[in-house]
């Protein structure tokens, strides 16, 4: 499984905002220039997490986004499946219940369902407020 830049970027937007959360509604062109992302490309990520309910929006003067939750609250894997969809690693890992044809004979689908649990399992201990604390532990921004 590779995240894509997409996914990789609305988690630096996030983590901005996190970081930024006091400062009330923040700008996509601040977050653009802090983060060396292209504010155009943010511009595409927006919708994405505003449909999943992770940004909330402010339109006007004074407009621009902010985490519609706590930071402890918002997971990694919450953003990844927001951007990226799925992270079954899979095609047949997409539903519930598996739909394959091949589910009662497949002799390596325990291979499969056990990396998927062991991702989600992963990514959905780690918050933006740990990926906060980590950084200023390291004493560095977020990087990926």
């Amino acid at each position: 499984m590779k995240i894509s830049t997409k996914g990789r970027y609305a988690l630096r937007m996030l983590y901005d905002l996190a970081v930024h959360q006091e400062e009330g509604y923040v700008s996509l062109k601040d977050i653009a220039d802090r983060q060396g992302i292209s504010k155009k490309y943010l511009e595409q990520i927006v919708p994405l997490l505003n449909k999943t309910g992770l940004l909330r929006t402010n339109r006007g003067n004074r407009g621009g986004y902010m985490l519609a939750g706590k930071a402890a609250d918002i997971t990694v894997g919450d953003v990844l499946r927001a951007t990226e969809g799925s992270l079954a690693p899979v095609s047949c890992l997409d539903f519930e219940p598996n739909e394959c044809p091949r589910v009662n004979e497949c002799s390596t689908l325990f291979v499969w369902e056990g990396l998927y649990k062991a991702i989600n399992e992963y990514l959905d201990n780690i918050t933006l407020q740990t990926v906060i604390e980590r950084g200023a532990v390291i004493g560095g921004d977020y990087c990926i």
